[in-house]
């Protein structure tokens, strides 16, 4: 089985809005490392990238699904 991240961006009234593949063919502790790192969601994120990705699009947090 393979995984990928798909990033998730909210609207005003906290519904998701637009999603993103972000990776593929990942193994599930693969994406389950990603998801679990501080950067990928924009209540947690501390560097420059994921905070003028916030301001840009608004909340957002990485997710994984099995393709």
């Amino acid at each position: 089985m393979s995984y990928k991240i798909v990033r998730f961006y909210f609207n005003d009234r906290g519904t998701s809005r637009q999603r993103r593949v972000i990776e593929q063919g990942l193994t599930l502790e693969q994406a389950q490392a990603h998801c679990q790192d501080p950067e990928t969601s924009s209540s947690t994120c501390t560097k420059a990238a994921g905070k003028a990705r916030t301001r840009q699009r608004g909340p957002w947090f990485d997710g994984y699904y099995q393709e």
